[in-house]
């Protein structure tokens, strides 16, 4: 298993990273499990409701943390 994290810019701490890149100022990489699907829908974070299984943090300045196939082994401990 591999437990490579990607680094995806313009989290903006909205930490959407599925916004429709001409509704956005920034710079945003695409959600790599959107790409992987071919839609929208997934979301890092939705807040008081929800963090992806794919999420592993965030990093200065606005970069997201992704480990998206794998899951975040810490995350699924909180399950």
């Amino acid at each position: 298993m591999s437990n490579t994290i990607r680094i995806l810019a313009g989290a903006n701490m909205d930490i959407d990273l599925a916004t429709p890149a001409d509704a956005i100022g920034w710079k945003q990489d695409q959600c790599p499990w959107n790409l992987a699907e071919s839609t929208n829908e997934h979301r890092c974070a939705v807040k008081n409701f929800s963090i992806c299984p794919f999420f592993c943090g965030v990093e200065y300045m606005d970069k997201l943390l992704c480990c998206y196939p794998n899951e975040n082994p810490y995350a699924a401990r909180e399950k």
